[in-house]
């Protein structure tokens, strides 16, 4: 047993079968208070496989304060798996059906499920000697491309220097399965995500990538390495992908697409199910963050590499240079002892810029830029975000807010 698995004994091991020799992939799906579970394991067996096995590992899960009716949904959920799972498992690909009750209220939620999961995974992959085998994220209301083990895999076996990945994906805009309101809805959020990527692109920021908890995999080494998945009720993809980003073992898979669905949702405080409820509230309207926060951000970062060399005694001349808003956060981050202790601790520039950004790294950038919405810039609405972005950043002018996210999910697969 690996050291990590060894710290990791709360919940013991959850699969009896042996894994499959050839296995490369295990996809785990956390799952709560789902209807459409099934949908989403039936994409995955449409899924194409090649030399190698795939395992996904479904965990249903609740807490000692939930509900009597979403357990009795799990427990259905449960029962409908298991019997779809025992008609549909072949030998290269198996499906798992778990459901583990009463998690701790303190901690139940989406990063416990996804860690209990992905702590299985590495269980499998490690009993086979497979440490350099992927674990992959999905949701249990998503959908995929038949090429998804297949891209997936080819990424992981072509890029040995990769630990983790992001995989892209597009909700959809159009169908019989949600009201007209909720496709609107889904389609302003998207823009909204893209558009905070774009936007941190454009200011120098090089950890920006797109934080999607049903699209991203892992190396299993690279997953235990990093102390595994957070327990976070909301944003554990964003702090467990920026681990990877920070060191430059990031990439971005190719020739694939996952498609999360647009439904409302209250299963977490924030994120996509909560955003669409509240956009559908407010009447088909969403504000985003201020244009102004990212310009004034690539004011500083276009400054770093002077930090490298500058006297202790032109810090204050350098700080007065920034506008307020950066320099006011930076000053309320402790910069200055920040900043010494990473010059003490490079001998380059490169390797001053790594340090930088390690520090400086994606969680204090969205510090700042609450910190700028708060103080400085307040939210704008989604259609002046990204009609500044696609006339500042991409000299285009698009008047209709579908051609502009059409137009930035094109360029993010030419960027792939």
């Amino acid at each position: 047993m690996t050291p990590y698995l060894q710290k990791q004994s709360r919940y013991p091991k959850l699969i009896a079968t042996s894994p499959h020799p050839a296995l490369s992939l295990v996809v785990v799906i956390p799952c709560y208070s789902e209807s459409t579970l099934l949908q989403s394991l039936d994409a995955l067996k449409k899924c194409k496989i090649e030399n190698f096995a795939v395992e996904v590992i479904v965990l249903i899960n609740d807490a000692e304060n939930t509900t009597a009716e979403i357990k009795a949904q799990n427990q259905q959920s449960f029962e409908e798996a298991n019997l779809w799972a025992k008609g549909n498992n072949t030998a290269q690909l198996q499906f798992h059906i778990l459901y583990q009750k009463n998690l701790p209220k303190k901690h139940a939620g989406v990063g416990l499920a996804r860690k209990i999961g992905m702590d299985e995974a590495v269980r499998r992959l490690e009993a086979i000697n497979r440490a350099n085998g992927v674990i992959v994220c999905f949701d249990a209301d998503s959908k995929c491309r038949e090429g998804y083990f297949m891209a997936i895999e080819k990424h992981f076996r072509d890029n040995p220097d990769t630990q983790a990945a992001g995989i892209p994906f597009e909700h959809p805009l159009a169908g019989d399965e949600f009201v007209p309101e909720v496709y609107q809805a889904i389609l302003l959020y998207e823009l909204h995500l893209r558009y905070f990527i774009h936007a941190q692109k454009y200011a120098g920021f090089p950890h920006a990538v797109q934080t999607i908890g049903s699209s991203m995999a892992v190396r299993c080494d690279a997953y235990q390495k990093q102390g595994g998945m957070n327990r976070r009720k909301a944003g554990e993809d964003f702090y467990f992908i920026h681990k990877f980003t920070a060191i430059g073992k990031h990439s971005e898979i190719k020739d694939t697409m996952v498609y999360p669905s647009p439904r409302i949702s209250d299963r977490v405080p924030f994120g996509t199910g909560k955003a669409v409820g509240e956009i559908l509230q407010q009447q088909d309207t969403f504000k985003t963050y201020a244009p102004q926060c990212f310009e004034d951000l690539k004011i500083f970062l276009q400054k770093v590499d002077e930090l490298f060399t500058i006297k202790q005694e032109r810090l204050e001349v350098f700080l007065g240079t920034l506008p307020v808003s950066i320099r006011t956060f930076l000053m309320k981050s402790n910069f200055e002892n920040k900043l010494l202790e990473i010059e003490r601790n490079s001998t380059n520039l490169r390797n001053f810029r790594n340090r930088f950004f390690q520090w400086f790294n994606a969680f204090l950038l969205m510090k700042f830029v609450h910190f700028a919405r708060d103080h400085y810039y307040p939210n704008v609405e989604i259609s002046v975000a990204t009609k500044w972005l696609l006339e500042k950043v991409y000299q285009n002018e698009m008047e209709t807010l579908k051609a502009r996210l059409l137009f930035l999910r094109a360029l993010d697969k030419a960027s792939i």
